[in-house]
């Protein structure tokens, strides 16, 4: 697919649209409790449900399986990253949903996860398309 605007705001759309099912409607309860330890498997499964659908994506984009798997990697490694913080730092706040900082907190994670697939989409641009 030619990266014309138009397809760069699908991309963007679709990966923001991955986001939203994979932030609020497929963690499980493992995923949500214990955040605040870095080795955290839940963490790691939650990361490898927003890969997935990130492929899914790519793949519907027909970007090379190569760049998909170090977009895939990358995208993993940052995103439990960006998660780990925010939950460290609202454990050691002990932040709550009555509190402006842990609205502030879930904000700023949400801002770098989708600062993330601009630069995502800017890579597709850059390396994948034909």
């Amino acid at each position: 697919m030619p990266a014309t605007l138009g397809t760069v705001l699908l991309l963007v759309a679709l990966l923001q649209a991955k986001h939203m099912f994979a932030d609020f409607f497929l963690q499980t309860p493992k995923m949500l409790s214990g955040r605040g330890v870095y080795l955290h498997g839940g963490r790691a499964q939650h990361a490898l449900v927003h890969v997935v659908g990130s492929i899914i994506v790519f793949a519907f984009f027909g970007a090379p399986l190569a760049f998909i798997l170090i977009i895939a990697a990358l995208e993993w490694i940052v995103h439990f990253n960006i998660d780990f913080v925010k939950a460290s730092y609202s454990d050691k706040k002990q932040l709550k949903p009555d509190q402006a900082a842990y609205w502030r907190a879930a904000g700023l994670d949400q801002f770098l996860h989708n600062l993330t697939y601009v630069g995502m989409a800017w890579a597709w641009v850059e390396f994948a398309p034909g």
